[in-house]
C-alpha cells in the first residue's frame, strides 16, 4: 500500500470510529434517557477505540464518565490511541477497575473486545467481564458483547450478558444464533454509512438475515380469484404411532392452516377418529403397513414425514415407503432418526433437526453441534443434500449453495412440545403451493417463529402452545398482521 493510501484507510478507519462512538452514544441517550453517570471499559483494540469516542462524547455532554483501560493502552499511533488522545484532551481520566465504579454508574459500557475472538478471555479482561455481569449494572454493549465469537455465536469462557448490543458496519452472523441470543439483549445494527456492495465486496456477509415482509412480497402474492384446491398441493402427513396421534395432528393442521389446497394424515387406525372429530379438514387414514400407504402417497405431492413416527416396524416401514415413493419430502423427528442409523443423500427433501438430531447425523456431541452452529448446517448439508434447516436460537437454513440463511424471529415460549410438528406441517404446504424448497424452509421458519413472537406480545411467552402457533399463522400469510412484532 502506498502512502496516499495508507493515510487514507486510517482516516477511514478514524472516520468509521467516530460514527461508531456517536451511533452508540446516540443510542444509549435514547435507550437509558434518564442515565447520567457512566462507566465505560475499554480495551486495548479498535472495540476500546469506540468506548473512548463515545466516553468523550459523552463528557463533551456534560455526563460524569469514569474509564477503565483494561489489559494495556492502545497501540501508538493507532486509531484507538488518537480517539484516547482525544479524550484525555477533553478532561478524560483513567482508572482502574473496580465494584465501586461500576455500582455507582447508571450504564455500563462494554467496549473490551471486538470481533476476531476466538479463545477464552483471560487475565484483567476475564475479571472485568465478571465484574461487569455481577454488577447488576444495564449493559451496552459496543459491536460485540466481550467474550462471544462473531462468527459461530458461542462463546468459549467468560461473555459479557448485555442489555443491550449495538453492532457496526456489517452483520455479524454470530450475533443472531447460539448463545448469543442470551448475551446480546436488544440488538441494534448501524451500517456507519459503509455501502452494502463495499461491504460484500470485503467478504464481510457469509450469512444473511431474512425479513418475512420481504420474503411473503416475494413468494406469497394475492391468488387470483379462479383458483382452487387443487392448485395448492396436497400435503401427505406421515406418521403418529401408538400415542402420537397429536403429533400429526398439529402437522396436519399447520399444513391446512399455511394454505395447502388437501391435507392427508396416514397414522394408527385408533387415531383417526379423533383426529376427525377434533379437525375434520383432515383426511385422516389408518395405517399399519407400506402397502397401506400406497394410495395415499399416488395423491401426494409433498410428504411430511417424521411427526410421531417411532422407530419401531411402523416407523421404518412407512418411512421406507415414504423414501421409495420419491416425492419430496420434509423430514422430521423420528424419521431423523431412522435417517441417522440408515444414512443417505438426495436433493429433493428439507431435513429439519434440532441440535440433538443433527448431532446423531453427523455422529458428534450436541454440544459440538452447538459450539458452531454455521459449520453444523453446512456439514449436514454437504453430507445429505437437500435443503437443512437447523432449529434452536437463531433458526439456520442451508441449501448448499446460497448464503446461510438465518431467522431472527421466535422466543423462550417455543421451547414446548410440538412445536417442531407445527413447522413441519407448515414448510410442507408452502413447498406444495409451488414454493422452491429453499424458500419454503426459510419462510417457513420466519412465519413460526414470527406467529410464535405475536402470541407472546399478546399473552406472553410462558405457556404458548404449537396450536396457538397456528393459530396465528394466516394472518402473517396473508399480510394483513399489523407487523408491530416483525422488527428483526
Amino acid at each position: 500500500m502506498d502512502r496516499a493510501a495508507a493515510q487514507q484507510a486510517a482516516c477511514s478507519g478514524s472516520v468509521l470510529m467516530e460514527r461508531a462512538g456517536a451511533a452508540a452514544f446516540a443510542f444509549l441517550r435514547s435507550r437509558w434517557p434518564q442515565a447520567l453517570r457512566l462507566a465505560v471499559l475499554c480495551g486495548a483494540g479498535n472495540n476500546g477505540g469506540d468506548g473512548y469516542v463515545l466516553a468523550r462524547l459523552a463528557r463533551l455532554a456534560g455526563r460524569p464518565v469514569r474509564l477503565a483501560a483494561v489489559a494495556g493502552l492502545p497501540r501508538p499511533g493507532s486509531e484507538a490511541d488518537t480517539a484516547r488522545q482525544w479524550f484525555i484532551a477533553c478532561g478524560g481520566a483513567e482508572e482502574d477497575v473496580s465494584v465501586a465504579m461500576l455500582a455507582q454508574a447508571d450504564v455500563v459500557v462494554d467496549a473490551l473486545l471486538g470481533t476476531g475472538l476466538d479463545r477464552p478471555p483471560v487475565g484483567a479482561v476475564a475479571d472485568a467481564i465478571a465484574d461487569i455481569n455481577a454488577s447488576g449494572r444495564p449493559v451496552l454493549a459496543l459491536d460485540v458483547p466481550s467474550g462471544l465469537n462473531a462468527d459461530t455465536g458461542q462463546a468459549p469462557g467468560a461473555v459479557v450478558r448485555a442489555d443491550a448490543t449495538v453492532s457496526f458496519v456489517a452483520r455479524k452472523q454470530g450475533l443472531y444464533t447460539g448463545v448469543a441470543r442470551d448475551c446480546c439483549g436488544q440488538l441494534v445494527f448501524d451500517d456507519l454509512g459503509v455501502p452494502e456492495l463495499a461491504v460484500e465486496q470485503a467478504g464481510e456477509a457469509p450469512a444473511v438475515l431474512l425479513d418475512l415482509p420481504h420474503l411473503r412480497a416475494a413468494f406469497l402474492p394475492p391468488r387470483r380469484r379462479g383458483a382452487h384446491k387443487g392448485d395448492f398441493g396436497h400435503v401427505l402427513v406421515i406418521g403418529g404411532d401408538h400415542g402420537y396421534g397429536g403429533a400429526v395432528r398439529l402437522a396436519g393442521e399447520a399444513a391446512a392452516r399455511a394454505g395447502a389446497g388437501l391435507t392427508s394424515v396416514a397414522t394408527r387406525p385408533a387415531h383417526v377418529p379423533a383426529l376427525i372429530a377434533g379437525r375434520p379438514e383432515l383426511m385422516a387414514r389408518g395405517v399399519d403397513t407400506a402397502a397401506d400407504l400406497a394410495p395415499l402417497l399416488a395423491r401426494a405431492s409433498v410428504l411430511a414425514v417424521g411427526p410421531g413416527l417411532g422407530q419401531g416396524d411402523f416407523g421404518r416401514a412407512l418411512f421406507g415407503a415414504a423414501l421409495d415413493s420419491g416425492l419430496p419430502l420434509v423430514v422430521d423427528a423420528d424419521a431423523l432418526n431412522l435417517l441417522a442409523a440408515a444414512p443417505e443423500r438426495r436433493e429433493n427433501w428439507i431435513l429439519t433437526p434440532h441440535p440433538g438430531e443433527a448431532a446423531r447425523l453427523l455422529g458428534i456431541a450436541t454440544a459440538q453441534v452447538e459450539a458452531d452452529r454455521y459449520a453444523t448446517v453446512r456439514a449436514v448439508q454437504a453430507r445429505f443434500g437437500g435443503v437443512v434447516l437447523l432449529k434452536g436460537a437463531g433458526t439456520l437454513v442451508c441449501d448448499g449453495q446460497a448464503p446461510i440463511a438465518v431467522v431472527p424471529y421466535g422466543n423462550p415460549g417455543m421451547a414446548s412440545g410440538g412445536m417442531g410438528d407445527v413447522l413441519t406441517g407448515l414448510i410442507a404446504a408452502l413447498w406444495a403451493q409451488g414454493l422452491p424448497a429453499l424458500a419454503a424452509a426459510a419462510l417457513g421458519a420466519c412465519l413460526h417463529g414470527a406467529a410464535a413472537d405475536a402470541v407472546a406480545a399478546r399473552r406472553g411467552e410462558r405457556g404458548l402452545l404449537a396450536g396457538d402457533v397456528s393459530d396465528a399463522l394466516p394472518p402473517l400469510l396473508n399480510g394483513t398482521d399489523d407487523g408491530a412484532h416483525l422488527g428483526a
